[in-house]
Order: C-alpha cells, then sequence, then structure tokens
C-alpha cells in the first residue's frame, strides 16, 4: 500500500511540475514579444525595490489595517509552504514527519509559527471575503471586473481558508494517533501545537483507523490543492506572487513625473528652435518606422511583464481622476487588456508556430481612444499601485500611435499641436509678439 502511495504521489507531483513549466514558458514568451528595453542599470536600488515593494509591500500600508492583513495572509501562505517540503520529501520517500527527529524542539517551535500564520491567513481571507461580497469595496466590484476576473478572487481566498483548515486538520488528527502510539504514528511524538490542538475535542472520540483516514485525507488533499494552485497561479491575478519580484527590480528609477520622451521628435523641436543645429541633409537621421504603439509587440516587455504582474486590486482605477469623473478609462482595465491580448497571441503562436496576423490590435479593438483621450497623465494610478505598475506608460505609447500614425485626435488637440509647431507654445501667438502685453502693461 505504501508503495502504490509512493508512486501515485510522485506521477502527480511530476504532471504538476511538467504543467506548470509548460505554462510558465508560454509566459515568458509571450513577455518577450515586447520591444528590448534597458533595466538593469543601479542594482543597489533595484534590490532596495525588491525588499521595500515586493517583499515588504510598502504600499500596501498606506492603509494600514488592510496592509497587516494582507501582509499576514501574502507571508502566512507562503512560510506556511515551507512545510510543503517536508510533505513533498515524505510522499517521495514514504517517511511520516522526516524532520521531526532531526529539528527536535526547533520542530515543534516551526509547526506552532505554522499553525499562528495559518490562523491568521484564514482570518485574514475570511475578512477579505466579507469586504468584497458583503461590504463591496466600490473597487472590488467596479465594471471592469465583471465575471471571472471577480470569480477569480473569490476561488483563491475560499481557497487558501480550505488549505490552512486542512494543515490544521492533519495536524490535529495526526497528534491524537501519536498519543496513542497507533503504528508509525508513534513512532515521532511532537507534542500538541497551539491551533491544532484546540480541535482534538472533536476528534478524540473517533477510532484510530477513522483518524488515519481523516489524517490521510487531509495529507492528500493539502498537498494536492498546493499543487493545483501551482498550477492554477499562471491563469489567475494571483500570478503577482511571483512576478512581483521581478516587476519591483525592473521598475523605473527615474522620477516618477518623468516622460519617456521620443528622441526623434525631441531632435525635430530642437531643431526648429534653434535650425544652426540641424544635420546636412544627407546626414538627416532616418525617421522611426512608427511612432507609438498599436499593438503588444510595439510595448516593451517591461510593458508586458506589468499586465502579468497586475494584482487587480484595483488601487489604480480608484485613484484615476478621470474614472472618478465618470470617463469610462480604468488604468485596472488598460492591464486586463494588454494581458488579454498577450495571451490572444501566445495561443495564436502555439496553435500554429508563429504569430499570423488575426485583423485585431490591443488599440481600438481591446483599448478605445476615448479610454485614452481621458487620461490626465497625472501618474496617480502610479503611485497607488502596490507593485510598481505604470499603466500611464502604455497609455502614452497608444496615445503617440493614434496621434502620429492615425492622426486621431479631437480638433481642439490639432489646434494646438498647431500653435506648438508654429508658435512653440499652445497659444495662438507668435513668438515675436509673446512679449507684447509688458508694453501693453507699462503703457
Amino acid at each position: 500500500m505504501r508503495i502504490i502511495e509512493e508512486t501515485a504521489f510522485i506521477i502527480i507531483l511530476v504532471a504538476a511540475i511538467v504543467l506548470f513549466t509548460k505554462k510558465a514558458r508560454q509566459i515568458y514568451r509571450n513577455i518577450l514579444l515586447g520591444r528590448e528595453v534597458s533595466c538593469n542599470d543601479q542594482p543597489g536600488k533595484r534590490w532596495n525595490n525588491v525588499l521595500l515593494l515586493a517583499l515588504g509591500q510598502k504600499k500596501m500600508f498606506r492603509n494600514p489595517l488592510v496592509g497587516v492583513l494582507h501582509f499576514i495572509v501574502y507571508a502566512g501562505f507562503i512560510i506556511i509552504n515551507i512545510e510543503v517540503l517536508e510533505i513533498l520529501l515524505d510522499g517521495i520517500l514514504g517517511t511520516h514527519r522526516l524532520f521531526s527527529s532531526p529539528l527536535g524542539v526547533v520542530y515543534s517551535w516551526l509547526i506552532n509559527s505554522f499553525e499562528l500564520l495559518a490562523a491568521g491567513v484564514t482570518i485574514g481571507c475570511a475578512i477579505f471575503l466579507v469586504r468584497r461580497n458583503i461590504v463591496k469595496v466600490k473597487r472590488l466590484v467596479h465594471s471592469d471586473l465583471k465575471g471571472w476576473p471577480r470569480s477569480d478572487a473569490n476561488y483563491i481566498l475560499i481557497t487558501e481558508i480550505v488549505l490552512m483548515s486542512l494543515f490544521l486538520t492533519m495536524n490535529a488528527t495526526d497528534t491524537i494517533l501519536q498519543e496513542r502510539g497507533y503504528g508509525h504514528y508513534g513512532e515521532h511524538l511532537t507534542g500538541n501545537f497551539v491551533i491544532s490542538g484546540w480541535l482534538q475535542p472533536l476528534f478524540t472520540g473517533l477510532s484510530s483507523s477513522a483518524l488515519v483516514a481523516i489524517e490521510r485525507s487531509c495529507w492528500w488533499l493539502h498537498i494536492i490543492g498546493i499543487l493545483a494552485f501551482l498550477n492554477y497561479l499562471p491563469y489567475s491575478k494571483h500570478l503577482h506572487i511571483v512576478l512581483a519580484f521581478p516587476n519591483a527590480y525592473y521598475a523605473p528609477l527615474v522620477p516618477q513625473g518623468k516622460m519617456n520622451n521620443m528622441p526623434e521628435i525631441q531632435k525635430e523641436v530642437l531643431y526648429a528652435m534653434q535650425p544652426e543645429l540641424a544635420p546636412a541633409g544627407d546626414a538627416a537621421q532616418p525617421a522611426p518606422h512608427k511612432f507609438g504603439a498599436k499593438d503588444i509587440t510595439d510595448l516593451t516587455w517591461k510593458n508586458l511583464l506589468d499586465a502579468y504582474s497586475c494584482t487587480e486590486c484595483g488601487r489604480c482605477t480608484a485613484a484615476c481622476p478621470a474614472n472618478i469623473t465618470g470617463k469610462k478609462l480604468s488604468p485596472r482595465k488598460i492591464m486586463m487588456d494588454t494581458r488579454d491580448r498577450a495571451e490572444e497571441i501566445g495561443r495564436i503562436i502555439n496553435n500554429k508556430g508563429q504569430f499570423e496576423e488575426d485583423g485585431k490590435a490591443l488599440l481600438h479593438d481591446f483599448i478605445t481612444a476615448e479610454e485614452l483621450r481621458a487620461c490626465t497623465s497625472c501618474q496617480a494610478c502610479v503611485q497607488a499601485c502596490p507593485v510598481s505598475i505604470s499603466p500611464l506608460d502604455i497609455i502614452v505609447q497608444l496615445r503617440r500611435y493614434m496621434v502620429m500614425e492615425e492622426s486621431n485626435a479631437p480638433q481642439e488637440w490639432n489646434g494646438m499641436f498647431s500653435n506648438i509647431e508654429n508658435n512653440f507654445a499652445p497659444w495662438q501667438f507668435s513668438p515675436d509678439e509673446r512679449d507684447k502685453w509688458v508694453a501693453e502693461m507699462e503703457s
């Protein structure tokens, strides 16, 4: 029987790893569909961002209560899964509580710590479920979260509660069997644990065989649940659990309000203001192939990493002044649409071996001109994002394409553009007459 369990476990483990690796490679390939951009300077500052923003979740603590709860759920779930290492080795080797003997008292201390965190995770997830489904915090029930994105968050929270409950139930029945000296359970006496000890009265009246059945069921369901969660992760917004770390490392280090201007346009403005600096006709630089971005292949790989790192928390949309005033722009939707388009192109590549034009693009088919024009470039979404995502960078690139490649802009914008080109200012005044109002004041 033990050999059958070990074999079944190894088959399930290998299948889970293979499936996860396959999807992870697809996501990596999708991210690399974006243009190259260098993000490797100042490694010290970048690692500092990883520690503060990804690991320490610095931005989450702007709301202290939510920040503490989120940190407990995040840290608890990650730390508790250290115990998965023991479960994996027990499953592969056919052992039971492999680390208990070598670690001794330290083992009991670790499991007690894990149980306290498990209780914290359960309470935190329950509160988050209430916030989403009963209190209905506005950003968590926004229209851009309709359908699967809204259900996804609930499924994950419920799954975490179930996994923590299985962990505690497994420990409660296991320690009862230890006290009874039943089979191999009596070989590793760990003593009672701090939380599962309170659950023991629920099971003490059961027979040893029934306890073994419960303990084994919880053990199997717990590890299968972990492996299932691992493979669900790439399809869920909770992929940010993994990608928040590289995304924080590659986050821009320039001042937040600094725009990533196009050198070609900057040179044109410079030459218009100072013609003597313009190169000779035959030495002129060739025009760029394309201004701005129409599809994800025109964006940078960092933009696509941002899209896959999005937590869908909606803090960006809640902070967006355009959205607050009723306009269609939602920075969260911008990121979700970008990720959806990357996934769509990824599926085409999987099916046909290469990307073939499908008659669609990120601009217009996923993100509309109305959304892009509503953006004020105020950086509120960038400031609000807890994992250093910049929806504004994608918005600016799409809007550049729309204006500079499609000549698609409101008449008011075109008038301003014409004035800037001819008068070097948004107003319809000649540069030579710009200080005329001073003379009028003196008279």
